[in-house]
């Protein structure tokens, strides 16, 4: 399973033509103690780099942008009712959405871990 990352601190798992997107471990972070995350609806179709949904948190409310385009399938319920999971387990289990990808040319577009480790070091 690869993993993407973009400038915006999405990640996205690619495996079998779904990508499964969420904030990074750095977002989850900075952002501090997680408060709401407004999920996408299923079925809705997204563009790489959109938003696909939001986040809030004590210190602010962002923008979450979609790390590659195509439609989500599925979408993680258990944050509805329990935000905390994305300070717990920004990287697995605070996943945000499973998309379908629409165009797997588009993860050119994004960085592997090591060039987001490297992007993390610059700001």
């Amino acid at each position: 399973m690869s993993m993407y990352f973009t400038k915006e601190h999405e990640w996205v798992k690619v495996e079998e033509g779904i990508g499964v997107v969420g904030i990074s471990e750095h977002a989850a972070h900075e952002l501090g103690d997680i408060t709401f995350v407004e999920l996408p609806k299923i079925g809705k179709n997204v563009k790489q780099f959109e938003v696909l949904g939001s986040i809030e948190s004590v210190k602010a409310a962002s923008d979450i942008f979609a790390s590659l385009s195509g439609k989500v399938v599925k979408v993680n319920d258990a944050l509805e009712a329990a935000p905390e999971i994305v300070n717990e387990s920004a990287e697995d289990a605070g996943w945000m959405a499973w998309i379908e990808i629409a165009d797997d040319a588009e993860l050119k577009n994004l960085m592997t871990r090591e060039q987001y480790d490297d992007y993390l070091k610059t700001l």
